[in-house]
């Protein structure tokens, strides 16, 4: 039994599943410490920045010169909170250019939410397989182990919140309808196999924020069957039922809501994942791109593919951008004149673009490697709203 919840948590919430296998998973050599690469929860590494970041496209390493898996190819790049308390997030990148052959991955410490923006990953879980592509996203779940086959260079983002599941958010007066819904979410495609590996499969395990790494002779995907309510899964994003204003002003991002992972405290999230997918703009007497804000939550930002509207000069796909708590943040200079000016028809917005927002309550800090040793951390984004000027005039009305 593969248990995502406390054996007590009420029916509505408990999350197991029965596995079925040629041998038990405990068949293994013990786990030693192996190389961390890039991963961390350190987020004392450097001192607080509470600037605008943004970075250009994060580089990924030619397989002609390195071979990258996809666990050799995580980077931390920022996050909060505690592993041993099972409470925080990270933001991690992924980096690879090979497939992960006679290896798997699984995360002691929470769920991962993958999001492919360059190649597509076939991967092998012990409830099946499945291929996600660039607009669509998956979540593995705490404890499930798994491998990723890519066949180009490749690049993604991933969410990872610790000691909480994600979910749908409640629709509240939305009704019934609306936004993700349950019925557009899949499970893997059944396969299993019953293979010997002679020179030993190596299962790596990340543990308190570290690295570990054993040795078993057989494929660790040995489920001939399953049941429960504890899997991975994957969903499209195209598949969103986009809800907008219609009449004026503009609504809070949080209607763009696809998955919640909720804190104890009642509407406040440890982490969101957003999505700005295509629609129309109606609103009347209004800005109708994003207002210039300051907020409670931190807002790390990516962009699968397409020209976001507010910044569609530098905010590029596989780049990303973080607005800490309560920093201010809003459209570059050449949005507002655009936006200001613009004649309110109907207009179709975000066409063959999907940025999306990893949103958290928490402060998070960001790592050596976003800062420094990625090179990628954009010097000059503050210019961007430079341009900004003033069209008060006291007399006018």
């Amino acid at each position: 039994q593969l248990s995502g919840s406390a054996f007590t948590c009420p029916r509505s919430t408990n999350k197991r599943s029965w596995l079925y296998r040629i041998l038990p998973s405990v068949s293994h050599k013990p786990f030693g410490s192996t190389d961390q690469g890039h991963v961390t929860n350190n987020w004392d590494e450097v001192d607080p920045d509470p600037n605008q970041l943004r970075w250009k496209p994060f580089e990924i390493p030619k397989a002609s010169q390195k071979k990258v898996d996809f666990v050799s190819g995580l980077h931390t790049l920022c996050g909060a909170g505690d592993i041993r308390s099972n409470n925080g997030l990270a933001v991690h990148i992924f980096l690879c250019n090979t497939s992960m052959g006679d290896r798997c991955f699984y995360n002691s410490d929470g769920d991962f939410l993958i999001v492919p923006q360059k190649g597509k990953l076939l991967i092998y879980t012990e409830f099946g397989k499945m291929i996600v592509q660039p607009n669509e996203i998956c979540v593995i779940q705490r404890g499930m182990r798994f491998s990723v086959d890519v066949f180009e260079e490749t690049r993604g983002y991933i969410l990872e919140v610790y000691g909480v599941h994600f979910e749908l958010p409640d629709l509240g007066p939305i009704g019934a309808n609306g936004l993700a819904n349950p019925r557009d979410f899949l499970i893997p495609v059944a396969w299993y196999e019953d293979r010997q590996v002679p020179g030993g499969y190596t299962v790596i395990n990340k543990y308190q924020g570290k690295l570990f790494a054993a040795k078993q002779n057989v494929s660790p995907f040995n489920v001939v069957a399953w049941h429960g309510n504890y899997t991975p899964y994957k969903y499209n994003l195209e598949n969103f039922m986009v809800i907008n204003a219609v009449a004026y002003d503009h609504a809070d991002p949080s209607i763009f809501t696809v998955l919640t992972a909720k804190s104890l405290r009642p509407g406040v999230a440890i982490a969101d994942f957003v999505i700005f997918p295509p629609r129309w703009g109606v609103a009347d007497k209004t800005f109708r791109p994003p207002y210039y804000h300051r907020n409670c939550m931190s807002e790390f930002m990516g962009l699968i593919k397409g020209h976001y509207e507010a910044k569609e000069g530098g905010f590029l796909p596989g780049g990303g951008s973080l607005h800490s708590t309560m920093t201010p943040h809003g459209p570059d200079a050449e949005c507002f004149e655009k936006a200001s000016k613009a004649k309110l028809v109907p207009e179709r917005i975000a066409d063959g673009t999907m940025a999306f927002m990893f949103e958290s309550s928490l402060s998070m800090a960001v790592t050596k490697w976003g800062l420094k040793t990625s090179h990628c951390l954009d010097d000059n984004y503050y210019k961007c709203w430079e341009p900004l000027k003033s069209h008060f005039t006291s007399n006018s009305r």
